[in-house]
């Protein structure tokens, strides 16, 4: 049986129950939501702290990486008191303090095929803030075969992206959701694109992505809104502009 709100928290999410297209309904349903988040960096620390202040009851993260000095330019959910600690336990511990009702689930382990089949069925939805394709494209095959939304973003420099995933659903027009290899066919060869470690990241650009990854969470576990489902929302930072790409699921020939 699922804990209904406290009191304490009906006082802490009063902004979101006053909102009529969210309400009591849906913050229970964010309270009972289970959501598991790949990297505890750049995009995933927006993603955490939000989805813990929006009162999502569990939060799983997936990250076998340490705190270092050149994070803290835009992994904000660290600082510097924590340099050198597991990523998901210095998470963890913000996380703790921003909202205590929260439960976190750590796993210091990289997200693979191995990973998903023993952890992915705990969770209810998928959130992709890696900075690499080979994970990428194990997050979208897990959650695709386990059946659940996958919320992905990823930046470079000044410029970011973020969409959502749902392919074992079907659009208004009866037509199965694209597949992340709909929107990205061919893997990349390791090595050929560079990261941020080598080109450079703006580190308020990880907050703009990261909290829209969040808002598609919130979005899709209360119901409300359209999901960025088939759509590919891209920002580009120093021109200020946001644009949207439509895509649909290849035709197989």
């Amino acid at each position: 049986m699922t804990d209904i709100l406290s009191q304490d928290e009906i006082e802490r999410y009063k902004r979101h129950i006053l909102l009529p297209e969210v309400g009591g309904e849906g913050q229970q349903r964010l309270k009972n939501a289970r959501v598991l988040v790949i990297g505890a960096g750049g995009l995933g620390a927006p993603v955490l702290q939000y989805l813990a202040a929006a009162g999502v009851g569990t939060l799983g993260i997936a990250d076998d990486d340490h705190v270092s000095l050149s994070n803290l330019q835009r992994q904000v959910i660290h600082d510097s008191g924590t340099l050198n600690e597991l990523k998901t336990a210095s998470a963890a511990q913000a996380i703790a303090r921003l909202n205590p009702n929260v439960r976190v689930m750590r796993f210091e382990e990289r997200f693979d095929e191995n990973f998903a089949a023993t952890h992915l069925k705990r969770f209810d939805l998928l959130v992709d803030g890696s900075d690499n394709f080979d994970t990428r494209y194990a997050a979208a095959d897990a959650a695709e075969a386990a059946e659940i939304p996958l919320v992905t973003g990823a930046v470079g420099r000044f410029d970011g992206t973020v969409t959502v995933l749902a392919p074992y659903e079907t659009n208004e027009e009866g037509q199965q959701n694209p597949t992340y290899r709909d929107l990205f066919p061919i893997k990349p060869p390791q090595g050929l694109l560079p990261n941020c470690a080598e080109t450079g990241v703006i580190g308020a650009l990880t907050g703009v992505i990261g909290t829209l990854m969040a808002m598609e969470v919130i979005k899709i576990v209360t119901g409300i809104g359209e999901p960025l489902i088939g759509r590919l929302l891209s920002y580009d930072s120093l021109g200020a502009n946001f644009n949207t790409i439509r895509y649909r699921r290849r035709s197989k020939a």
